[in-house]
């Protein structure tokens, strides 16, 4: 039986317990005075009413409310005790045909602002009970269209970026066909298209990442891991662009701290955010990588003294092909996926991303992760200051105005 089919039930009996009571299975029991009183099933049915995530509303023959639940007033179904004029007039069809109609009954303009937390979408069914009577049965589908917008979103932005260095291959591989006698040109044309199937490579890699952080496939068992160590991969991995820009990269002593998680993503994740400092830092400025304790999780925190980022950007830098500076990221030939990645990795490790930015300043960005059981290195005392060595880190605690914190605990 559908949700709406059941609704349907429990008004039907909550009907017939109005008109005189209910016929249980097995036929009425007869009464003993010695059987303790208990609710009946009219008032368990009403109790189901009441309580059901679905706006349930019950109208007679003229449309008027007989029966609603607090829900269908939080979802705007019921107005002044009166039903949407949408759902009366639904009511109207089902009774005249019989039939199920399906309504919707998302807010009109301007009601949605009159709660913070309006519904953005619901849909309403509504059936013919017999007698003149009709059940709405709406639901929130606010989270269903979200996400379906935010599908529609994705599937155009990929469609775009991988139209881009795509499009760039064939035109390079006409120009390279009609210079076949030009060493020189050939040489240059073939250069392109490395770099340009290197970027394609990069965003393809990229966004299989982000669909298995995201679930589409099971993640790794967490284990143990040294803190260290991945800070010392990604440093390898990001030597050769920060030497590219003239950039040195400053880290602070060894810290021996222990976290649960998964390496190969953990080392993604710091290398993207190493590697997003050196794309937006001008030549020779310094970014410098720190490690900390702070309660209960180890903090990774990478600083860099770029351009910076301004505060309405703090949370969108973090979606998936958001460019606070579309021209650098295409030079440099950034994805736009990179902070998305750091994102969805802090959360399938129970942890966050911080970020601490102003516009000619710099930025800081710093992954939180539970730390493991053990703490760290038997022997060794936490930390309870930041690392002195590396003071430009420092800022994303000392600086709690400016620091915009991405909470991970459901993803959007």
């Amino acid at each position: 039986m559908t949700a709406l089919g059941y609704t349907a039930l429990i008004i039907a009996a909550l009907l017939l317990g109005a008109a005189g009571g209910f016929v249980a299975a097995g036929g009425p029991r007869p009464y003993r005075k010695s059987q303790p009183q208990g609710p009946t099933v009219a008032e368990l049915l009403q109790r189901q009413v009441h309580t059901s995530t679905s706006g349930v509303v019950l109208l007679n023959r003229f449309g008027d409310v007989v029966l609603h639940n607090p829900r269908a007033v939080e979802l705007g179904v019921i107005h002044d005790y009166r039903a949407d004029p949408r759902a009366q007039k639904a009511a109207e069809q089902a009774r005249e045909t019989g039939e199920t109609v399906t309504v919707d009954l998302g807010p009109l303009d301007g009601r949605a602002s009159l709660s913070g937390r309006a519904p953005s979408a619901v849909l309403g069914d509504v059936r013919s009970l017999g007698d003149g009577f009709t059940v709405v049965d709406a639901a929130d589908q606010s989270d269903s269209v979200r996400l379906e917008a935010t599908r529609r979103d994705f599937v155009a932005n990929v469609s775009h970026e991988l139209k881009t260095p795509v499009g760039a291959l064939a035109l390079l591989a006409e120009a390279l066909l009609d210079s076949a006698d030009d060493p020189d040109e050939v040489r240059r044309f073939s250069t392109k298209i490395l770099h340009e199937s290197t970027r394609l490579g990069t965003l393809v890699s990229e966004l299989i990442a982000l669909s298995r952080l995201q679930g589409a496939e099971r993640l790794p068992e967490l284990t143990t891991i040294d803190v260290d160590e991945v800070v010392e991969e990604a440093l390898g991995r990001s030597r050769l662009p920060a030497e590219s820009a003239g950039i040195e990269i400053a880290v602070d002593g060894s810290s021996g701290y222990l976290l649960e998680g998964d390496r190969a993503l953990l080392v993604t994740a710091l290398t993207n955010l190493v590697t997003n400092a050196i794309n937006y830092s001008s030549h020779g400025s310094p970014v410098s990588i720190s490690r900390r304790l702070s309660e209960d999780y180890v903090e990774i925190a990478v600083t860099d003294r770029g351009i910076g980022i301004e505060a309405e950007h703090h949370e969108r830098v973090f979606e998936r092909f958001f460019r606070v500076d579309p021209a650098r990221s295409r030079a440099t030939g950034g994805t736009g996926l990179g902070l998305a990645i750091v994102k969805h990795v802090a959360a399938n490790h129970g942890g966050e991303v911080k970020l601490w930015s102003r516009p000619g300043t710099g930025s800081t960005f710093t992954i939180r992760v539970p730390r493991h059981s053990a703490g760290e290195v038997e022997g060794e005392e936490p930390a309870t200051e930041p690392d002195r060595a590396a003071p430009a880190a420092r800022s994303t605690t000392e600086s709690a105005d400016g620091v915009t914190t991405v909470e991970t605990g459901g993803v959007r």
